[in-house]
């Protein structure tokens, strides 16, 4: 080996050696200063009944807070026994909600699409919140089942939905079918 080569790469070491030993030197992309967490909404209360007869006005209480100001809408999906998960309902809020809300979401369960629903059917409404950016709340879960029975469902608000005035957010607005029925489903037997 020359001397001229054993001097660039003994040059060639020392540099790497150098740059590893002093990451300071080399600047990652992004400026060096790691991304700051995402500050994404928070449901802090949450309250709904679990039983109605069907066509019950149900009430879905909700408090959530978002640091930065941007919730943006509420997302309900619902699962149904016998019959699946529902695509995504969404409730965009109004200005004034983005940084903090406490109100209800209501959903008018009488449906266009069954004209019933057998009693102990059993569904699961999940809640969440999403901000501008697209990140999302913890989700909240709601059973639900319906059943007649002799009294009104009367219930007590827990704190702090029985705090004053509680507006009403939004409308779910998700159309259940009844267990079992096709509604416009194609049958997939073979015709012979």
């Amino acid at each position: 080996m020359t001397t001229r080569r054993a001097f660039w790469l003994f040059s060639l070491i020392l540099m790497l050696i150098l740059f590893n030993a002093y990451p300071g030197w080399v600047q990652p992309s992004g400026g060096g200063q790691p991304e700051p967490e995402p500050k994404v909404p928070i449901i802090t209360h949450a309250f709904a009944v679990e039983k109605g007869y069907y066509g019950y006005v149900w009430k879905i209480y909700l408090e959530a807070d978002d640091p930065d100001g941007q919730m943006v809408r509420i997302a309900s999906t619902v699962d149904e026994v016998g019959w699946g998960r529902y695509p995504t309902d969404w409730i965009y809020l109004k200005p004034q909600y983005q940084k903090h809300f406490k109100g209800y979401i209501q959903w008018n369960t009488f449906s266009s699409k069954a004209a019933y629903l057998p009693e102990w059917t059993q569904i699961t409404l999940r809640v969440s919140v999403f901000d501008k950016a697209g990140n999302e709340s913890d989700e909240v879960v709601f059973p639900f089942t319906f059943e007649i029975t002799p009294e009104q469902y009367a219930y007590e608000l827990p704190s702090p939905f029985d705090q004053g005035d509680v507006p009403r957010l939004g409308h779910v607005m998700i159309d259940l079918h009844a267990p079992g029925e096709d509604y416009g489903h194609h049958d997939r037997r073979v015709m012979r």
